[in-house]
């Protein structure tokens, strides 16, 4: 069991990462699907899931894939960092959506505006999921029908509990530092054995800087506001 024990942690952490960064994918699906007919809403959800899924793993697997380029890594992280922080600051730029009463037109544009706006997942994701393929289409196989089926339930959840997001937020920042401190170019500067070494000291790092800076910019928004 022990073996198995780091697995099952990136698969968990895949998975929340997906949940937490997809509550706007879960409404542009719905978004898409509102205006067929009662029947073929639920073929709607699903076959547009079903593409989006297919099309967000080999967008993953080229992603994961080009992370052994020197300064990717480094780029990635930057952005992971940003997203996190982003994403406590509520900021909220996703386009909108237009209904469609024709299948297949509703089936590609939740395909199409998924894509568009996945690129956090799969960043993300790939830094989680690291070198393997399996574990990477587990976790994204397991979440993405959780958001469909929940969409709103999840959305209901991390308004009423706030600290969910912040959870998620922190361990983006964790994953974050972790790809940060692992690109190529890093551990050819400072050595195998010292890059190791400063693997959790730099995830802990990146998570507290999100943190830090999601709180910063919460308050002085609420300052502006009030």
């Amino acid at each position: 069991m022990e073996a198995f024990l780091p697995q099952i942690l990136k698969v968990l952490g895949i998975i929340w990462i997906n949940v937490i960064l997809s509550g706007d994918n879960a409404v542009v699906i719905a978004l898409a699907c509102r205006g067929l007919p009662q029947d073929k809403r639920r073929i709607g959800m699903i076959l547009g899931a079903g593409v989006a899924v297919a099309l967000r793993i080999v967008f993953t697997v080229l992603v994961a894939a080009l992370l052994s380029t020197p300064f990717l890594k480094i780029v990635g992280g930057a952005l992971l960092l940003w997203i996190a922080v982003k994403l406590l600051a509520g900021d909220d730029e996703e386009g909108s959506v237009k209904e469609t009463d024709r299948l297949l037109h509703a089936v590609w544009t939740v395909a199409i505006a998924d894509a568009v706006m996945s690129l956090d997942n799969v960043l993300a994701i790939a830094a989680v999921a690291q070198d393997s393929t399996f574990l990477l289409v587990l976790g994204l196989a397991i979440s993405i029908p959780l958001i469909v089926a929940g969409a709103a339930l999840i959305m209901t959840l991390l308004d009423r509990v706030p600290l969910l997001v912040w959870a998620g937020a922190a361990l983006l920042g964790w994953v974050a530092g972790e790809m940060l401190i692992s690109d190529p170019w890093l551990i050819g500067q400072l050595g195998q054995e010292l890059d190791h070494k400063a693997e959790i000291p730099s995830a802990i790092a990146g998570a507290f800087l999100v943190l830090a800076l999601g709180y910063v910019i919460r308050q002085r928004t609420a300052t502006d506001e009030a």
